[in-house]
This record gives structure tokens, sequence and C-alpha cells, in this order.
């Protein structure tokens, strides 16, 4: 079925590749479950409360898909997803306690009820068990992709605490953020399963290229819904950015378009922290008359299209038309 038509009939919807990877992805939740466990009873009381709290798990489903797409008869996929998983969980736990966020996936952000020590310390459990399970595998390569997605996430972590609260962050550097501390997995989980199943480095390149644009487009997208979307699209209150001093694309833009007082008010909330009743309403006023919102998800927009241009040299079939439904769901989200 030729791309463009297949991208017509795809649905905006996460549900056909979740039935697609159905039954991977219970062998994948049964070795979290048994992976988290630890004789120290704080890991796995507060990993489960992360684990447990209803994520989409829409990174590993990916090298499930993938590894569907390529037929890969081992066992290294489901390895290898729930390592993802761990890695975005860690990632979850250590992003909390640097944004001094209070709420995660709906629920309160474990280092709330568990304090920030040992949320980061349990995240660091975390990544050493998904880098355990990764030698498991046997694969070098597999293990190289996924260890030095780690590194660049990391990086992305440290890039965006440095243009925290600074006004005069470009485009090209938040891009730069969201590429490092979010694409990164994205592309790696997309990227793994072609490796373990001996395909070509074109076949791995549009994978990894699959995985980056739709990472992009789903922060692009996350980034919209915190000043246009709800708490229960986020998983976290709305405004949080604004709250913590996030410089996002939207603000980026906002500030670029604004006049010399919008200025003021954004260096106000974000640089001085003093975020007022009413700031949020009125941030929202601002990105909206600037067209700060609409050409966000503009982008988000160019780059589902590009993830699904990636995929259009590799097979056919009902993985492919799943990861174009998927590409569609994650920019609906703020349609």
């Amino acid at each position: 079925m030729p791309e463009a038509q297949s991208a017509q009939q795809a649905t905006a919807s996460i549900k056909p590749l979740v039935a697609l990877v159905s039954a991977d992805m219970e062998r994948v939740n049964e070795l979290i479950l048994s992976m988290a466990g630890s004789n120290v009873e704080l890991i796995p009381e507060i990993a489960h409360h992360l684990i447990d709290s209803g994520g989409k798990r829409l990174r590993p489903m990916l090298t499930l898909a993938f590894a569907q797409m390529f037929k890969y008869t081992g066992d290294g996929h489901v390895t290898l997803a729930a390592c993802v998983e761990f890695m975005h969980t860690a990632t979850l736990l250590h992003d909390d306690v640097v944004d001094e966020s209070d709420m995660r996936r709906g629920k309160e952000a474990a280092r709330m009820l568990w304090g920030n020590q040992a949320s980061v310390l349990v995240g660091d459990y975390l990544l050493g068990q998904s880098f355990k399970m990764m030698v498991e595998v046997g694969s070098l390569e597999a293990l190289r992709i996924l260890s030095e997605a780690s590194a660049i996430i990391a990086e992305g972590e440290v890039l965006q605490l440095a243009a925290a609260q600074d006004t005069s962050t470009q485009e090209a550097q938040y891009m730069q953020v969201i590429e490092a501390k979010t694409a990164a997995l994205f592309a790696a989980a997309s990227e793994v399963s072609p490796e373990i199943a001996g395909e070509s480095d074109a076949v791995r390149a549009a994978c990894r290229k699959f995985g980056m644009d739709l990472g992009l487009a789903f922060q692009l997208v996350d980034d919209a819904l915190d000043y246009g979307g709800s708490a229960q699209d986020l998983g976290k209150d709305i405004g949080d950015d604004l709250r913590e001093g996030k410089i996002t694309l939207p603000v980026v833009y906002a500030m670029e378009r604004g006049t010399p007082e919008d200025l003021v008010f954004w260096k106000r909330c974000l640089e001085e922290g003093d975020v007022r009743e009413g700031d949020l309403e009125h941030a929202i006023a601002l990105l909206k008359a600037t067209g700060s919102l609409a050409d966000t998800i503009e982008r988000a927009k160019a780059f589902g299209a590009s993830a699904k241009q990636a995929l259009s040299d590799l097979p056919d079939g009902a993985v492919k038309d799943a990861l174009v439904s998927c590409v569609d769901y994650c920019i609906s989200r703020v349609s």
C-alpha cells in the first residue's frame, strides 16, 4: 500500500499499535515488574508508583512494533523494550526532581511522597537494571545505541537546566534540548529492533529517523498542551512550564513577536519566578495573539509528516499502518 494512501486511511489512534504488540507487551510488563523488584523495600515501592500509573508505554511499543515488522524471532526485543521503559521511567523520576514537579501522570510525583533523594536514587537503580538487561541481550550494537541515548538524554537535561529561566533562549537552542531530552529515546527505541533483526544500515537509519521525528512532534505537542490543553491530556498540571520557568517553543515565538511590555511580563514570570494569579491566562492570551501556539502545532505536524515519510521504504502492512496511525494520534492530542 503506498505511503500516502496508508496515511489517508490511518485514524488518529494508538489502538492499532497497542493491539499488534499486546502479546509481547504482556511479556515486557512481566519483565518490568520482575526487574523493578529489590530487597530494599523503598525501591519497588517508588518504581511501582510510577510504573503502575497508566503511562502509554509508547517507546517500548515502538521497539516491539519494529521487531514485528522485520520478523525478528528471538526474545531480545522484549528485553530491549523493557530497557527502554526503564530508561524512560528513570528520566521521569529525575525530571520531576529537577523541575520540582508536584504531579506526574495525574498522580502526586514520587518526590512529593518519598522525597528528592529517594526519587533520584531509585531512578539510578532503574538505569542500572536497564544496562544489566542490555548486556543480557548480547548485542554490542544494541548496547551502544541505548547507552548513547542515555548519555544524550543526560546532556539534554543539563542543556535544559542551563536554558531554564533564560529568556534569551533561541529556537535552535530549544530544539537541541528536546532532540536530546525527548527524541533521542524515541529514536533509539525504534532503531534497536532492526539492529538485532540484522537489517541494513539504511533500514536502521529510516527507523531511527522515524523515532526522532515522532519524538520531536510528541514534545512540541506537549509544549502546546501545557498552555492550551488539559491536565488529563498532559498527566500533570496545566501551566507547569510557566511556573517552573521553562522556556518552550511557544514562549520563544511569543517573546520574539511580542511587544516590549510582553517581554517584561515573560521575564517576570520566567526569570524572576514571580507568577501571579491570572498570569497563566495572560500568557495563553499572548501565545494565541502572536500565533505562537498555532505555529508550534504546525511545527509538530511537520515533524509528524517527516516521521511518516521515513516509513515510506519500509515493509507495507499492519505494522506500518499502525505506526502511521500512532503519529496521527500524537498530533491529534492538541487538535
